[in-house]
């Protein structure tokens, strides 16, 4: 994008209260140095731009379906802390990762209201990994950890909603920072479908504490 173009965007609140966040955890770390706030609203606002191109315009009632993507650019600001701060990096790593397939499932506002999805699915208001990835998750639960499944079963939760809100979040507050790398660089090198075996290895790592909680 232009960068006339950009300066005409701006950031929403949530994703303002994200950025601030994101620097800080950044500066915990020892990634990002003094006055990286800049450099990632830069990075958010190219994206915007970006993937404005390629969304369509959708006549609905859902709020979702009526403008930008609603949240917070995780992933985006997963890459600008594992370029250290480097907008223009992270801008290029983005456009050549935005060319794969498993940028749909995690990249998330990759495919907001986008017109490379039928335009069933768009008005749906659905994203496509709640129901490919999180429709998986919880079959492959059902094989390998019946307890786990029958516990939130039990709860009248569905262990697809957790998973969703670990994927939009690329497990930030879940998991370590080099835990989140991994889980980024396998997946990009070994296919989407190992965001769904992160997701059952987690529940695994966690069935004893789930099942106690369900006894309590």
């Amino acid at each position: 994008a232009m960068d006339a173009d950009v300066k005409n965007e701006s950031l929403s609140s949530e994703q303002q209260l994200g950025v601030e966040m994101t620097v800080r955890y950044g500066k915990y770390l020892k990634l990002l140095k003094e006055h990286a706030e800049n450099g990632l609203c830069f990075v958010l606002m190219n994206c915007e731009k970006f993937l404005k191109q390629q969304q369509r315009t959708v006549a609905s009632s859902l709020c979702c379906l009526r403008a930008r993507y609603a949240g917070y650019d995780w992933f985006a600001s997963s890459v600008f802390l594992i370029m250290s701060g480097d907008g223009e990096k992270t801008l290029m790593f983005l456009q050549r990762f935005s060319r794969l397939l498993v940028s749909a499932f995690l990249w998330l506002p990759r495919l907001h209201i986008s017109m490379h999805l039928p335009i069933t699915t768009v008005e749906s208001g659905i994203h496509p990994v709640y129901f490919c990835c999180a429709h998986h998750i919880e079959m492959l639960l059902k094989a390998e950890l019946p307890l786990v499944f029958s516990a939130f079963h039990m709860s009248g939760f569905t262990p697809s909603q957790i998973c969703l809100q670990w994927i939009t979040q690329c497990f930030w507050n879940y998991m370590d920072w080099n835990e989140i790398c991994h889980y980024i660089a396998i997946c990009i090198f070994l296919g989407p479908d190992y965001q769904i075996y992160m997701c059952i290895s987690v529940f695994r790592h966690l069935q004893q504490d789930i099942l106690k909680h369900t006894e309590a």
